[in-house]
């Protein structure tokens, strides 16, 4: 090594189990307007198709009244006369139900046309609402999945969209259909008659003082079943990733009871809400049949009186008509107010969930203040670096000077750690006055128990977190100035626990360089002795996997990892536990493949088998955030600390 990093043993500081803590937000339990408009403004996207619903509906409302006072003249110029046995005109007649005829076969119309419509824009909105939540997601920073279950993350895409789907699909249209049908049947139960209508006004004043009584108590516990679905999904989640754990330590018992707690309450709260909801609907329609008699009784006694019939036309006689057809005016009338006070559930709970939505789309994304950019580069024979459009296999940073000028630094992987102290939550601090460089082309190892702080350190040189004492710099670059997306370019990681995606081996390959050749996967496979099991495989690169790959054995996807790392060809390498789920046979392969990999770069090595570190060129052993030895393998050795007992076996990591 150039520069002697000599070790040094220091006393670390006890400090109480850092972390972040999980648990999803949970919204608040009254109606959020403000949620509720930022759905509207959802509809702006589909004007003409909202304009054409409000048409139609229209259509339909001036049907429904239209039909109600036809029924008043049926009866009084064509049924009263043919009872009393008077002629009538049989052709007016005709012509009269014809004209019918054709008002119920637009409002037919309109009903389908509406339907079709609703379903475009329902679904439109889904989508872009959808499209805004995961392209959000993307841009969060990692600590937001580590803070937030991921079963409720998920949640919000289902459930929490369902029922805003829910509402903008068949609520809200029942509600402008209800009300626009309100509205035109009241004005022609006033033009009926002034009495009439002031009895209908009181009695329904009184039937939403009772609904909206119910109506706040289910609201309530809707919210509330909303939260307890996202607890659900999130408890579920987590025992379908961690099944095999469950099972080898037997803990299927202990799981069903925490699930039936989750459940219990779930259902708790479901029954409250549903149960106050069920409520609205006997008991709105109750009242209603019940204002249905005494209106007919009001009306039949003001007939038989004979007590003029105020309008706002003058006074004039109440007829058997004009009260057969007020009747069905009001049934409509106080139908669709049942029907809106019912659907202010599905309003609050969809707008509950619309609320848990825009948490996500509001949260902050991930900041990316940097300026430095990496460009392809050329190198001259008296060293200078210039920018130019093709690949050429040299990458530099691009420095804007202060006077504007540009300055050009060779990508070579040189990292260093000064002073940095770093917590995940204030008042937890998990790294303390951390001080390393890892020169272009050196192997540094981080050795130390679980929670020492050792993935801390690659999280931080991969700014998933932000230090906030000391500085970290590449290749002399503070890396807080270099733009987030070129500083990981510049970076491959390979993790213990493997991601891959559903598609083909050769797609998972080929995601650490999107336009990479055929010829460069089956290069980088081989790179990491992938090629080998890869091929006899019954459709080799192009087999088949899911998510989970669940068709391979550990120790595959771990090959497959590797390779999707080394097409990626990084100048700088993190290897977090690598090689850990791999047996002794295959590691042997891959820690040649591995040293291939490793050739010529920067590499950051965590493991727990120190056997894969001794050819480092420096190890880090830490404990409790501070780096307590380092040197290289013989150095630690001979001072007998902390790394000779691990090697000895006379202290195991934990």
């Amino acid at each position: 090594m150039a520069e002697n990093q000599n070790s040094r043993t220091v006393q670390a500081p006890r400090s109480g189990p850092g972390g972040m803590p999980r648990g999803a937000k949970m919204p608040g339990q009254k109606l959020d307007v403000k949620s509720l408009g930022r759905v509207l403004k959802y509809l702006g996207n589909y004007k003409a198709r909202c304009i054409g619903s409000v048409i139609c509906l229209i259509v339909m409302a001036v049907a429904n009244v239209f039909s109600a006072r036809a029924l008043g003249t049926l009866v009084d110029d064509y049924i009263t006369p043919m009872v009393q046995r008077r002629a009538i005109d049989a052709g007016a007649l005709l012509g009269y139900i014809l004209f019918l005829a054709v008002i119920f076969a637009a409002s037919v119309v309109a009903n389908f046309l509406v339907n079709r419509l609703l379903i475009a824009v329902s679904q439109g909105i889904m989508k872009d609402i959808r499209k805004d939540m995961f392209r959000k997601m993307q841009s969060l920073p990692i600590r937001y999945f580590d803070t937030n279950n991921h079963g409720d993350i998920m949640s919000r895409y289902t459930n929490d969209i369902n029922t805003l789907r829910q509402m903008i699909a068949n609520t809200l249209p029942n509600i402008v259909a209800a009300a626009l049908t309100m509205l035109a049947t009241f004005v022609a139960m006033f033009l009926s008659s002034i009495w009439l209508t002031l009895f209908v006004i009181v009695f329904v004043f009184f039937t939403m003082f009772v609904t909206m009584k119910i109506a706040t108590k289910s609201g309530k516990y809707f919210v509330e079943q909303q939260k307890q679905i996202g607890s659900l999904n999130g408890y579920v989640e987590e025992m379908v990733t961690g099944q095999k754990v469950v099972k080898v330590f037997n803990h299927e018992p202990a799981t069903i009871e925490g699930f039936t707690k989750e459940n219990e309450k779930l259902f708790t709260v479901s029954s409250r809400a549903n149960g106050f909801a069920s409520m609205m609907g006997p008991v709105s329609n109750n009242l209603g049949h019940l204002q249905y008699v005494f209106l007919a009784v009001l009306g039949a006694a003001l007939v038989a009186l004979n007590v003029p019939n105020v309008t706002v036309t003058g006074i004039a006689v109440l007829t058997v008509g004009t009260v057969i057809s007020f009747l069905q005016l009001s049934r409509s009338f106080t139908q669709n107010i049942n029907n809106v006070m019912q659907q202010s559930n599905a309003i609050v709970l969809a707008v509950a969930g619309a609320k848990r939505i825009f948490e996500l789309i509001d949260e902050q994304p991930e900041e990316n203040e940097g300026k430095v950019t990496l460009v392809n580069a050329k190198v001259a024979d008296d060293g200078s670096i210039t920018e130019c459009e093709e690949h050429t296999g040299t990458w530099a940073w691009k420095v804007l000077q202060e006077d504007g000028s540009v300055k050009y630094v060779k990508l070579s992987g040189d990292v260093r750690m000064k002073d940095v102290d770093f917590s995940y939550v204030e008042g937890k601090q998990i790294l303390y006055d951390i001080t390393l460089y890892a020169k272009p082309g050196q192997k540094v190892a981080f050795v130390g128990s679980t929670g020492a702080g050792k993935t801390t350190i690659t999280n931080l040189i991969n700014r998933f977190y932000d230090i906030q004492e000391g500085e970290i710099t590449y290749d002399g670059i503070p890396i807080r100035d270099i733009n987030k997306t070129d500083l990981r370019h510049s970076l491959g990681m390979v993790l213990q626990d493997v991601n891959l995606f559903t598609g083909t081996i050769m797609e998972n390959i080929r995601y650490g360089k999107l336009d990479a050749t055929d010829e460069e996967v089956y290069a980088a496979a081989r790179l990491a002795n992938a090629d080998d099991f890869i091929r006899r495989l019954p459709d080799g690169y192009d087999t088949g996997i899911d998510g989970a790959g669940s068709n391979l054995s550990q120790g595959q996807r771990q090959l497959i990892s590797i390779a999707r790392a080394a097409i990626a060809d990084p100048p700088v390498m993190i290897l977090d536990e690598a090689t850990s789920s791999i047996d002794t046979r295959t590691e042997a392969l891959v820690q040649r493949g591995m040293d291939g990999l490793m050739h010529g770069r920067t590499v950051f090595v965590i493991a727990h088998r120190l056997s894969t570190v001794q050819n480092a060129d420096v190890i880090m052993v830490l404990e409790h955030g501070v780096i307590i030895e380092r040197g290289t393998h013989e150095q630690l050795i001979e001072q007998k600390g902390k790394y000779y007992q691990l090697y000895t076996g006379a202290f195991e990591l934990d």
